[in-house]
């Protein structure tokens, strides 16, 4: 394969950075028609336990704030895996073998399990943390009206499937460190009890202050945690 000179270089990466930028900015437009089904399907887990339930706009500029973020947020997950694509393309040539086998499982796993965690939050933490707040505030010892923030809500929504869809590379990154020859498998067992600790401190902090999410998200972390180990080489690398 000719070897390319360094402006070489930067133009391919430049045309590759323009069409990932065109292609978010036509996601983004397409994400902007969609918009409202997206607000329906992301409001689904809560009107499931709470059918009678009605959603606050406290500003004028709410419907439009929820859509561009619903839009930018379509686009975003829309485009990066023909980004990460891009990149591979860019940057594969460049790679030994070993390195390509190395990075390919990465840019396939990573994207699934970032999906997976967040359909974890939206179809097993949403409903059971819902209905636990529904049940709480309108069985509150004082009348109350139930009236939660529609921009409130998708932002939570939104940000706990962030967090499970980053909670969930877990395996991802061990397997990868003990593949490298970082991180054994013997030192990892050695260290799970450090590790549990850690995974409920971690759960503690990202998930809101109620014990239900937090185990939802300590229990299935520790559960990649030990799966982890089992797709870890029992002997170092010695690639």
């Amino acid at each position: 394969m000719k070897e390319m000179t360094l402006m070489q270089h930067f133009t391919e990466f430049r045309r590759r950075l323009l069409w990932t930028f065109c292609v978010f900015g036509g996601m983004f437009f397409i994400g902007w028609y969609l918009s409202p089904q997206a607000q329906e399907w992301l409001i689904m887990p809560l009107m499931q336990v709470w059918p009678d339930g009605t959603f606050l706009y406290s500003g004028i500029s709410d419907g439009l704030m929820i859509r561009l973020s619903l839009s930018v947020m379509f686009a975003l997950a829309a485009t990066i895996p023909f980004g990460l694509g891009q990149a591979w393309m860019f940057v594969a040539p460049g790679l030994r073998a070993n390195e390509r086998r190395l990075i390919w499982p990465i840019m396939i796993f990573s994207p699934l399990l970032f999906v997976f965690g967040a359909a974890f939050a939206f179809y097993v933490l949403f409903p059971t943390v819902f209905e636990f707040f529904i049940d709480l505030n309108t069985h509150a010892p004082v009348p109350a009206v139930l009236m939660p923030a529609a921009r409130d809500y998708l932002s939570f929504s939104i940000d706990m499937m962030k967090v499970f869809g980053i909670a969930f590379q877990l395996p991802l990154v061990m397997v990868m460190l003990n593949r490298i020859g970082i991180l054994s498998r013997a030192r990892v067992i050695h260290a799970r009890r450090y590790a549990i600790v850690a995974i409920v401190v971690a759960a503690a902090v990202l998930t809101p202050p109620d014990i239900v999410s937090q185990m939802l998200l300590a229990i299935p972390m520790w559960a990649l945690f030990e799966t982890s180990i089992l797709f870890m080489r029992k002997t170092e690398n010695r690639d």
